[in-house]
């Protein structure tokens, strides 16, 4: 055989062995220590007390999926604007900083599942009949809703027909209405209207009714850790201690430091 021929059939060979025998996967990383970058602003989340120190549900949170992942948290401050470039730009491993999962995020980077979201709510006057939260018990009545917002979205569409939906500039407008009887209920953030009840005068005005069903295409997915999309592996471990601490109550050890109600 000519020695050119011999080589052709030479490469052929080992053309075909490398098809035959599988390429090695990339070994997976081992993680040690997990750099969480969060705002440091948006209390009662994550914010820094007096003498400088992160504190906040999401770092609680934080602390206790680390624990969970049997990897050492290290937590870092980072303005809000250059969460996601930090991320990619490996700053950090993860982001806990009440960010919220949406399609176009999902473009840059990965998420968790879900760690909490912000439940909607009626709130109603406490002397009010209203019985019920479905567009048949409010029929007729009176609703308010921050303008531009998923919950003036929300009223809109399923309840615009046989209601009444006012829209207000800021959802105090609208709470303030409430009190002093110009509407029936007001649809909004759980989170954002216990504030407002615990402001003093108005606390007694009015309770909170019932939340409606939760609907994600009206409200969102909720909050979820920020991620790399390169680093699948750290995104399962997540999942898995988010999982993990709804599961055996420690979840809601820490959620009852700030809220007194659920938001898993």
């Amino acid at each position: 055989m000519a020695v050119s021929a011999w080589r052709s059939v030479g490469c052929a060979g080992l053309a075909l062995l490398a098809l035959a025998v599988p390429a090695a996967a990339p070994l997976a990383r081992e993680w040690r220590t997990v750099r969480i970058a969060t705002e440091g602003a948006y209390p009662p989340f994550n914010f820094t007390d007096a003498d400088n120190q992160l504190r906040g549900f999401e770092v609680d949170l934080g602390k206790a999926l680390c624990a969970r992942m049997k990897v050492e948290c290290v937590f870092v401050q980072e303005d809000w604007d250059n969460l996601i470039r930090g991320l990619r730009r490996d700053r950090f491993d993860a982001i806990m900083a009440s960010m919220e999962i949406t399609d176009e995020r999902r473009e840059r980077i990965a998420f968790s599942r879900r760690y909490y979201r912000t439940p909607p709510v009626f709130m109603i006057r406490t002397d009010s009949d209203v019985a019920g939260v479905s567009p048949e018990a409010l029929k007729g009545r009176r609703l308010g809703a921050m303008a531009d917002t998923v919950y003036a979205t929300y009223l809109q569409d399923l309840y615009g027909a046989d209601s009444t939906v006012r829209l207000y500039a800021n959802q105090d407008e609208a709470s303030l209405d409430l009190a002093l009887g110009r509407l029936d209920a007001v649809l909004g953030d759980r989170i954002a209207l216990s504030v407002w009840l615990k402001r003093g005068r108005e606390a007694s005005c009015c309770r909170f009714l019932a939340e409606p069903p939760f609907d994600p295409a009206y409200f969102g997915e909720g909050y979820g850790v920020g991620l790399r999309k390169k680093d699948d592996d750290l995104r399962q471990m997540f999942d898995d201690a988010i999982a993990s601490i709804q599961a055996d109550g420690v979840y809601d050890e820490i959620r009852a430091r700030y809220f007194d109600f659920d938001v898993k």
